[in-house]
């Protein structure tokens, strides 16, 4: 007979720590059509978002080595694109996605 301990999932305190905040996964959802994002975009696309939750996130998601961010020919703008480490979170996104179709 299978315990509770048996069919537990393995530690999921990694993946959490990034997605486990209300905006995270709203955010990173534009990266996955799109090689690079500009700051304005995100927060047009991201309904409600405050600016500087927007920065907190961004700078929190670089600083984990999710997405890169680069100086553009624009003055003061910057673009943002995943890194490996972020495109490998598109699957949980696509699941977290097919998820939220069947069960909302």
């Amino acid at each position: 007979m299978d315990t509770v301990q048996d069919q537990t999932v393995g530690c999921v305190k990694a993946a959490t720590a990034i997605l486990g905040d209300k905006w995270t996964p709203l955010i990173l959802r534009f990266f996955v059509n799109e090689s690079t994002v500009r700051f304005c975009q995100i927060q047009d696309l991201v309904d409600g978002i405050n600016p500087r939750t927007l920065s907190a996130r961004l700078d929190s998601l670089e600083k984990s080595g999710i997405i890169t961010k680069h100086a553009t020919t624009s003055e003061n703008r910057c673009e943002y694109a995943l890194t490996k480490k972020g495109t490998a979170l598109v699957p949980i996104l696509h699941d977290m996605e097919r998820w939220s179709a069947q069960y909302s």
